[in-house]
């Protein structure tokens, strides 16, 4: 019986769907099917039960999947601690990434950490939706916010600023604000997500907290879009200043009213499961963290960002 078999199975009692099995582990829906067939035959018997529209599991599958399921696990482990002892750095990276920070930050960092580490590969998906683990083909995510789910395991990179911002061809046509209560009449350019705008924009000057409702006429999904937009000189927007940091290190955009910041952020790297923590995860993770806090620094030092929070 071969584990690779065995590993379908798995997969499908966990989607109750052989299809969807499929999806997840890359495969066309018939080779997943037999490999289904071909532990049922050695086992001689039948693991679910298939109508023509659901899947279940028999009273032996209830029985045999989950034993099947503590013996991979072992030997997943076995196999790790044998790699974790020789610092064997290999296997595929699948990891999700945010529009902007991906595109221009993210992936000319792991082409540099594919060449450091050849036996290293890589699949990424890159889009600004919330990934779920068990549907979409990643373990790992690079994301803005604080890790909630105390079902996802997951290692804070860093503290990140967010920056107002525009370019110096808007500034100069429409005027530098110098306090909340003149952003009104600016072009807002905004994020959305899952229908939700974020048009709202929130500032903080020590004790005081300020609160604008923007109006604008642009919109996206994509976090990459709105930055060149911003860039561009279309309007006005809030923004990570990782997101941003090229080009508020070259000049291409200005943070406005630096004294009124923007509610700040975190980046974590996530993952569904300590388990699945590899040495080239913790190398990966090791490598983004360094260079986040070398931007963070390029910022602070240069007068763009205030001293920020090194935790």
């Amino acid at each position: 019986m071969l584990l690779e078999d065995l590993q379908v199975v798995l997969k499908v009692a966990e989607f109750k769907s052989i299809t969807a099995a499929a999806t997840s582990l890359d495969m066309r829906t018939a080779t997943a099917s037999a490999a289904v067939k071909r532990v049922e035959n050695v086992l001689g018997a039948q693991l679910f039960i298939r109508t023509t529209r659901r899947l279940r599991l028999s009273s032996t599958g209830e029985h045999y999947i989950p034993q099947c399921e503590k013996a991979l696990t072992i030997l997943d482990q076995a196999h790790q601690s044998i790699k974790d002892e020789q610092d064997i750095v290999d296997g595929e990276l699948r990891i999700a990434l945010s529009s902007d920070l991906g595109r221009n930050l993210v992936t000319p960092w792991l082409d540099e950490f594919m060449d450091q580490y050849p036996n290293i590969s890589l699949r990424s998906s890159i889009s600004d939706s919330t990934i779920d683990f068990y549907r979409d083909s990643a373990d790992l995510a690079l994301r803005y916010g604080s890790l909630n789910d105390a079902d996802l395991y997951g290692f804070k990179l860093c503290n990140v600023p967010r920056v107002l911002c525009a370019s110096p061809g808007y500034l100069a046509k429409h005027g530098s604000p110098e306090h909340p209560d003149e952003l009104a009449p600016h072009n807002g350019l905004f994020y959305q997500l899952f229908d939700i705008t974020h048009d709202t924009w929130e500032f903080s000057n020590q004790d005081e907290h300020y609160k604008v409702k923007m109006s604008g006429n642009r919109i996206s999904n994509d976090g990459d879009v709105v930055r060149r937009w911003c860039v561009a000189g279309k309007g006005i927007a809030v923004k990570s200043c990782l997101d941003m940091s090229l080009d508020l290190l070259s000049g291409n955009v200005v943070n406005c009213m630096p004294e009124f910041k923007p509610t700040p952020t975190e980046l974590w790297l996530i993952c569904p499961s300590r388990q699945l923590i590899t040495p080239a995860i913790r190398l990966l993770r090791d490598m983004l963290k360094a260079r986040c806090h070398h931007l963070l620094f390029q910022l602070r030092e240069q007068g763009i960002i205030e001293e920020f929070e090194d935790k």
